[in-house]
């Protein structure tokens, strides 16, 4: 009765993620169908080299807005991670329980968030404050602050889920060889959480990088490659939100195209992810 039972929750559960794979291939080829037109007309490279996006001059290059998006994306990370790990680290060895537990929350509240409201916060406070100093104020450094914010409680959530599964023998082994809390922490608890700790950070670019409202709310939504964090940019994905309901022929194609690069990169990237947590369970 048991293995009946047991066979019948593998087959549901075993259709269930058939259903979810099967679901984002259609995903990805309804994204080549509507891009086709762009893709197969040999425009290809003009399209991903262009320095200009002028959709009534069907001039439809993406590079500016790659530049970007890929400044957004490594600015935020520059910030968010050093301050995740950091928070990490002080949850899981150096706060009292009950501060843990605080952070714990305030993590977990801070990752609910949904990111239209992120978006207002930085549209009201952050960008008046960045306009006092250089205008527009709306600008690269607005999004790279804002999406840094965002991606904080993933760095963090994860790195703390990483560290607290390091075997607690190796710590009580470092602890009794007489290493300090400090050599314990970076040259045995970081290395060995090193795999779950890669994957968190490549979930939270693979966020920031599909991030749309917060983005889109403070960065200025200028085509053009930024040339200082003041400038106002256009991400990928604020360019498809603003243009897609009244774009038609290539022009339309182009914003399929984008997003189906775009898909293909966080596919990427989470690949990436479980790739290194494989490979930190695996570990010696």
């Amino acid at each position: 009765m048991r293995v009946a039972s047991d066979l019948i929750a593998s087959r549901l559960l075993g259709a269930f993620a058939g259903t979810a794979a099967l679901l984002l291939a259609l995903v990805l080829g309804f994204l080549m169908r509507e891009a086709a037109p762009v893709l197969s007309a040999g425009h290809v490279w003009h399209f991903l080299t262009d320095d200009g996006w002028y959709p009534l001059e069907q001039r439809l290059g993406l590079l500016p807005m790659v530049w970007a998006s890929l400044a957004v994306l490594l600015g935020a990370l520059l910030l968010a991670v050093p301050l995740g790990l950091a928070t990490a680290v002080y949850e899981t060895f150096l706060a009292a329980p009950a501060v843990a537990s605080v952070l714990r929350l305030g993590m977990g509240l801070l990752a609910g968030i949904p990111s239209v409201v992120y978006g207002l916060w930085g549209l009201t406070m952050l960008v008046p404050l960045i306009a006092g100093w250089q205008a527009p104020g709306t600008s690269l450094l607005a999004a790279v602050l804002v999406l840094a914010l965002m991606i904080v409680p993933t760095v963090a959530i994860t790195g703390a889920a990483a560290l607290a599964r390091v075997p607690l023998p190796w710590l009580q082994g470092a602890s009794a060889l007489g290493l300090s809390r400090r050599t314990l922490v970076m040259g045995v608890a970081l290395p060995a959480a090193r795999g779950g700790i890669v994957a968190g950070i490549v979930l939270a670019a693979a966020r920031a990088l599909g991030e749309t409202m917060a983005v889109l709310m403070v960065a200025g939504n200028v085509v053009q490659t930024p040339g200082s964090v003041f400038d106002p940019v256009r991400v990928l994905t604020a360019n498809i939100a603003l243009e897609m309901a009244y774009a038609t022929g290539d022009h339309r194609a182009a914003l399929f195209a984008s997003g189906l690069a775009l898909a293909l990169l966080v596919l990427a990237l989470t690949a990436m992810a479980h790739l290194a947590q494989w490979g930190a369970g695996h570990a010696p």
